[in-house]
């Protein structure tokens, strides 16, 4: 990853963009790197009420020519390394077996990563207004099964024709608010390039606001 970027929050807003192609060219999930803590994690009254919906952002990269430019190896090991701190990423929303209520399990079930290639450039973005197209810069998730059947946290990384590339996300609402994803998405970053963890989470098992599991900077 790197430093020139920008990033677009999906939204509904309808603007024309010239039509891409991008080819899948695979999916895997990502688990921890090493044993993480098996809990559960209790949600809000105001987060069973919004339903299934994964906050979308999608940061865009120009080509830095440096040869490991979102290597894939890199990007999954440095995830991999990333969820043994944030381990409530790599759960799944389950109900709780005596009061129905839902809640994280954080079971280091993974979260999903696509790798994927388009022929088209940066340049063909414009503005980087936020669009429907821009959806198929990220996964698409099947809310259709139980509760417990999607990853919290997916990621897509589109390689375009000019050497750029974007790097699609979705973090489901429960997790964190939108500040905390930027410090997930950034520790990502820093651990891609080699670097330590400079702002650990703090996470509480028992805590009632979704919002508290990761810190607000």
């Amino acid at each position: 990853m790197g430093s020139d970027q920008a990033a677009i929050v999906m939204a509904d807003h309808h603007h024309h963009n010239k039509p891409m192609n991008i080819d899948i060219k695979r999916s895997s999930f990502v688990r921890p790197s090493s044993p993480t803590p098996t809990s559960t994690i209790w949600t809000s009254n105001l987060d069973l009420v919004v339903g299934r919906i994964h906050i979308l952002t999608v940061y865009f990269y120009r080509p830095n020519g440096g040869s490991n430019f979102f290597d894939s190896d890199v990007m999954k090991k440095s995830l991999a390394d990333v969820l043994v701190s944030f381990y409530p990423m790599a759960g799944r929303i389950s109900r709780d077996r005596n009061n129905g209520r839902v809640e994280i399990n954080c079971n280091g079930e993974g979260v999903l990563f696509v790798e994927a290639e388009s022929d088209s450039t940066l340049d063909d973005f414009g503005e980087f207004t936020p669009s429907p197209e821009l959806r198929r810069l990220t996964p698409t998730v099947d809310y259709s099964g139980d509760i417990s059947s999607f990853p919290l946290f997916f990621a897509q990384v589109t390689h375009f024709k000019c050497g750029g590339v974007a790097l699609g996300c979705g973090v489901f609402h429960t997790l964190s608010d939108g500040l905390s994803s930027i410090h997930f998405i950034n520790t990502w970053s820093d651990m891609a390039r080699g670097l330590s963890i400079a702002i650990p989470p703090f996470i509480e098992p028992t805590c009632y606001h979704a919002r508290r599991f990761f810190p607000c900077i």
